[in-house]
């Protein structure tokens, strides 16, 4: 076990409001539980186990010194301040070797895309992190994804391309796209123009008959403007598939 991988903390008696106080000391809270513990309250230098948890995953296995006894814990949660962002609590869960847990692993892409650099594609992003099942002593603290051979437009690493290990099972969708390079998109203005339709121009009209004009007359009031979405009442109900008493 290396040095960035051990915690040593010791019982904590300061619980609830007065946990601000603890922290103004420079101690870290925290709370251990898991198999074949009962749920402890725990403290730590607050520097000393920062250094550790913010190199931690949920995956790595990290060892925890406490009341003279070492544990193998993994991070399930850690609670950071809203504004200064550091660690203000920690929860640690105590694992057997010999069970198997489910958690996740993050991935870490490295290099660059060979068709980035030569067609100028785009590296487009996927999943960040897989869920796995496996032995504590086996989990990846994380898998590192190397890029280059993305090396053709529309090439993709997904999840079944990944190797974890052995003992490690993959619970993420194998098809699940990690990275893929895609064509870089441009856009193109294009000036929309309507369409002439031609108008055959109507005779204009020079004077009328006194006839044609009473018959003009005769046809009543011009027709109402009718608004855009509103219909004038027919008089007539209609009735959808029924015949009238008589009707054939």
């Amino acid at each position: 076990m290396t040095e960035n991988r051990l915690l040593q903390a010791r019982p904590r008696t300061v619980t609830g409001k007065r946990v601000g106080a603890l922290r103004r000391t420079g101690q870290l809270p925290g709370i251990l539980y898991g198999r074949g513990t009962e749920p402890t309250a725990i403290e730590m230098e607050a520097q000393a186990a920062t250094r550790v948890l913010e190199q931690a995953s949920a995956s790595t296995l990290l060892d925890l010194e406490l009341s003279g006894l070492t544990h193998k814990v993994l991070v399930r949660e850690l609670q950071r301040h809203p504004l200064r962002r550091t660690v203000e609590h920690v929860d640690l869960m105590k694992v057997a070797m010999d069970v198997v847990i489910r958690t996740t692993v993050p991935l870490e892409l490295t290099g660059e895309a060979t068709a980035v650099k030569t067609f100028g594609g785009v590296l487009v992003t996927g999943v960040s992190e897989v869920e796995v099942e496996a032995l504590p002593q086996d989990l990846p603290s994380h898998i590192t994804v190397d890029l280059e051979p993305l090396a053709t437009m529309e090439a993709r690493i997904t999840v079944g391309d990944l190797f974890l290990g052995k003992g490690v099972r993959v619970l993420t969708d194998p098809q699940a796209v990690v990275a893929r390079v895609i064509y870089q998109v441009e856009e193109k203005l294009e000036e929309e123009v309507a369409p002439t339709i031609a108008v055959t121009p109507e005779p204009e009209i020079i004077g009328r008959g006194k006839k044609e004009e009473e018959e003009i007359g005769d046809e009543g009031p011009a027709a109402k403007k009718e608004t855009p979405g509103k219909k004038e009442p027919s008089g007539k109900k209609e009735t959808s598939g029924r015949k009238e008493p008589g009707a054939r």
